[in-house]
């Protein structure tokens, strides 16, 4: 343990601990700016500068490790006037519009600027120009950038990606892409991870609302909409709703929106595992006829990384399609058989955690009702409650209403694929079910769950030992990979999600700078599923519903032309 003095208070830590995290232990905030605890400690921003007594230079919290009988000073004159002197050199080489920002009300360079007192910039403006495609799924601003350099040590340490980097030189030094690369037919995954850890606007997602209110005041579209799972668990967090989940409010904010018809992604998330659940038992019953071990396909973040990083291993994914896709499919034909709907007229929209999810609906391979995208458009969790906010909705006030009927019928396994562990779970459950042909404990395949970003677990099926796997975050899904080709690891059936936590912590959601929300939403999905009185996917009367009055079962040719992929077709291009 060491003993310093912060601002007079005496301060016992671990050795190691730095200035930052022993001031946060005293209840004295030191404002930064490009600080992420273990991914970016590098001091680029300078604005977390502290005084050290008997020192004549003052150093930065964030990478200073605290000594025995160390004095630190975290608020003299000489570190106020430095630390706003930062500021406003950082502000010099920002577009300061806060109106037109993503981020406004919610950026730590804007609460840094106020907190230190910057009113008026002494600084010429030479903010870098835009030079980015705003019809990209994921926008670069370059002009709000600080050079905080997060996004490229988030891509870097955590999705083992690497796809930003310093480019140019003296004062042209800004963030790029690795080696020149053209960022549309790049192998991005598209996870999302820069933007929830960007602190200011300089990265977003694409905003589709302008096409959606389009669709809305067309007479001739109906709107109909799906609602992933991950998304209820966060979307009242930035609009001020005091329940930690409310499903019905949710499904009462987007009426008053004007939405036609609300449905649930659980319902195809169900479907989900029935084809992907029969699809790995058909493998093992062939087992020489497939690359093992076989892996979930439901996340275009991942389906991307192992297209690019590892394309001989693209015959391992599932072929079926992921919730968002299977329910679009499903939108334009049998639901608006069901409903009784002209399916040209239908605009189908899904609101998503995720960032890839504009990307996977444009792809042609998924595509397949005739009637150019199944999906039409896809929100993130944040551009709906950006739409909430703008219609002034109270959401506390509103009376809860449920799912339109029958499609809004989702089981305790559907809810749990947003988070990592959860489609595992989901598919077991199911396929004990149809190998045994009785129902297990519901929690039987519980220890899948946890946050650890590999996860292994070993389950006996009617006499066969399966080996399955669990990993989210794509450093992980890296590690794993190289394991298996080097012979250390075998699984039988491997889960993994591009994001950390899974869709929970999605590049979608909303995000407050510095926490990681992924751990406590996935645990309000498993109390969502634990109350359920569904919790196998096989007993979801909707899915029963389509198969016997249309798919006939899974894996039936309408089933594949339907609810499956070629996923060697896919094209990484983002703006095909």
């Amino acid at each position: 343990m060491v003993n310093l003095l912060i601002n007079g208070q005496k301060i016992t830590v671990p050795e190691g601990t730095i200035i930052m995290d022993a001031a946060k232990k005293a209840g004295i905030n030191i404002p930064h700016l490009c600080y992420l605890k273990d991914v970016n400690e590098i001091g680029a921003c300078r604005v977390c500068l502290v005084e050290i007594k008997g020192q004549e230079k003052l150093v930065t919290a964030c990478n200073t490790v605290c000594e025995e009988g160390m004095e630190v000073l975290t608020n003299t004159p000489r570190v106020r006037r430095m630390r706003k002197v930062n500021v406003e050199l950082i502000l010099s080489d920002h577009k300061s519009e806060c109106t037109n920002c993503v981020k406004s009300g919610n950026c730590t360079l804007q609460k840094v600027a106020n907190d230190v007192g910057i009113y008026n910039l002494s600084y010429r403006n030479i903010a870098e120009k835009e030079r980015w495609d705003i019809h990209l799924p994921l926008i670069r601003n370059a002009s709000k950038c600080v050079k905080c350099m997060r996004c490229i040590q988030v891509c870097d340490k955590i999705q083992g990606l690497s796809m930003w980097d310093l480019v140019g030189t003296g004062h042209r030094t800004t963030i790029g892409l690795r080696d020149g690369q053209e960022f549309s037919k790049s192998e991005c995954a598209l996870c999302g991870q820069c933007i929830t850890h960007c602190p200011v606007g300089a990265l977003r997602e694409r905003d589709e609302r302008t096409p959606l209110n389009k669709a809305l005041e067309d007479p001739d579209k109906i709107t109909l909409i799906q609602i992933a799972p991950a998304v209820r668990t966060s979307w009242g967090e930035q609009i001020g709703l005091k329940e930690e989940v409310a499903e019905g409010k949710l499904v009462a904010a987007l009426k008053q929106l004007g939405i036609d018809y609300v449905f649930d992604t659980n319902f195809t998330a169900d479907l989900t595992i029935m084809e992907e659940g029969s699809e790995f038992l058909e493998r093992l019953a062939h087992h020489d006829d497939y690359s093992w071990p076989m892996f979930t396909s439901c996340c275009p973040g991942w389906v991307r990384f192992v297209k690019g990083q590892y394309p001989d291993m693209v015959k391992n994914l599932s072929t079926a399609k992921s919730p968002q896709q299977m329910f679009g499919a499903m939108s334009k034909t049998f639901i608006a058989k069901k409903l009784g709907i002209d399916p040209a007229k239908i605009f189908s929209i899904s609101i998503m955690p995720c960032t890839a999810k504009k990307y996977e609906r444009g792809v042609k391979a998924v595509n397949d009702t005739g009637f150019d995208s199944d999906v039409d458009l896809v929100l993130t969790t944040r551009e709906l409650d950006r739409m909430i906010r703008a219609d002034g909705i109270d959401v506390n006030a509103l009376e809860e209403k449920p799912f339109d009927d029958i499609f809004g019928e989702g089981s305790g396994a559907a809810v749990i694929f947003g988070t990592t562990g959860g489609v595992m779970e989901a598919a077991l459950r199911s396929a004990y079910f149809l190998v045994m042909g009785e129902n297990p404990d519901p929690d039987a395949f519980k220890s899948v769950r946890g946050m650890d970003g590999w996860k292994e677990a070993e389950f006996e099926l009617a006499g066969t030992k399966l080996r399955v796997a669990i990993v989210s975050g794509l450093g992980n899904a890296r590690r794993l990979i190289e394991a298996i080709r080097a012979g250390k690891v075998e699984y039988d059936f491997v889960e993994i999600m591009a994001c950390p936590g899974g869709c929970v912590g999605g590049g979608g959601q909303p995000f407050e700078d510095g926490l990681e929300k992924a751990e406590g939403r996935a645990e309000k999905l498993y109390g969502l599923d634990k109350i359920n009185n569904l919790r196998f996917s096989h007993e979801n009367s909707a899915v029963q519903l389509s198969y016997k009055e249309f798919l006939e079962k899974p894996l039936s040719h309408k089933a594949h032309e339907l609810l499956h992929t070629d996923l060697e077709a896919w094209d990484l291009d983002m703006l095909q």
